[in-house]
């Protein structure tokens, strides 16, 4: 596709498919901003929310592959949707040109402050003594939230009623305000609240403890071994973008990805610097579709 002048000749949008306050809003407009300034255009954020990140993806997918509609979205657009949706409005690997992976943040199972349980042990034996008693709120049906979550309950043989919310903060307010006893969420989104003690932690679902809560045990140390998810955040563009338009927007989520200050602010809200190129999207994408729909099928996940 011809380009009228260099690029950028004009604002850039970036479509965020949760609410704003998010994990991925968040780490959205922190990259979005640096990579504003370092393209000297800025970078709009469009929040697009609902229907498990399908509405903001689908939106992008149909874009002018321009480089001038971008999309920065989790695992749940492109490995756990087509494991639980079976009529998608794109395809996860033909509709997108990956650009990189911007950060990546522990999910973890987070409970009311009047949930009489510390930690994995206490709640197992707590839910298998009131079977039916417990729910747990995602952001989103079908998302990496709730695979997450459905992962654990079924290692350990619970069974938990499922409330998907539309994104982090309406679940983050509900847990707060004892709506609902339990929830998973990301690091990111959770740490000003388990700063301020208005919830707790159980236990971080990564293969590794978070640098930001070191106490909080993962689940795999907690007695479930092989248990293992994170969230990652990549940036990707409609398919067909121009080479030289591609090979500038992967140069400046690279020094994104490498700048100091957007490192540390990256920290300071839960995140992992954790840039990778586009390749590496695409290898991520083709190792984890597989695993999800073996997950999805074992748990009778579903999208609705």
């Amino acid at each position: 596709m011809a380009q009228d002048g260099p690029f950028p000749a004009k604002p850039i949008t970036l479509v965020i498919p949760f609410p704003p306050g998010g994990a991925t809003d968040v780490l959205g407009r922190l990259i979005g901003k640096k990579m504003g300034d370092l393209l000297g255009q800025s970078v709009v954020i469009d929040n697009r929310a609902g229907a498990g990140t399908t509405i903001g993806a689908s939106a992008v997918a149909k874009a002018a592959p321009d480089g001038y509609t971008l999309l920065m979205s989790s695992g749940t657009t492109f490995t756990v949707n087509p494991a639980v949706r079976p009529k998608l409005p794109y395809d996860p690997v033909k509709s997108f040109e990956p650009i990189g992976i911007a950060g990546r943040t522990s999910l973890i199972l987070l409970a009311n402050k009047d949930v009489p349980a510390a930690d994995v042990k206490q709640f197992v034996a707590l839910v298998k003594a009131a079977p039916d008693k417990y729910s747990y709120g995602s952001f989103g049906a079908g998302t990496t939230s709730q695979f997450a979550g459905e992962m654990f309950f079924h290692a350990a043989a619970l069974k938990i009623q499922h409330v998907p919310y539309k994104g982090s903060a309406p679940a983050m307010t509900d847990l707060m305000g004892g709506q609902i006893p339990l929830t998973v969420d990301t690091v990111s989104a959770a740490l000003p609240q388990l700063k301020d003690g208005k919830i707790k932690a159980i236990a971080v679902t990564a293969g590794k403890r978070s640098a930001l809560l070191p106490k909080v045990p993962t689940l795999a140390e907690s007695g479930y071994p092989g248990l293992e998810m994170d969230t990652w955040l990549a940036m990707v563009a409609p398919r067909g973008l121009p080479p030289a338009v591609k090979s500038r927007l992967e140069l400046t989520l690279a020094q994104v990805g490498s700048d100091p200050d957007t490192r540390n602010r990256m920290i300071a809200v839960g995140f992992e610097p954790a840039y990778a190129s586009s390749k590496a999207v695409a290898e991520l994408i083709d190792k984890e579709l597989p695993l999800m729909r073996a997950i999805a099928q074992r748990a009778s996940i579903t999208a609705d």
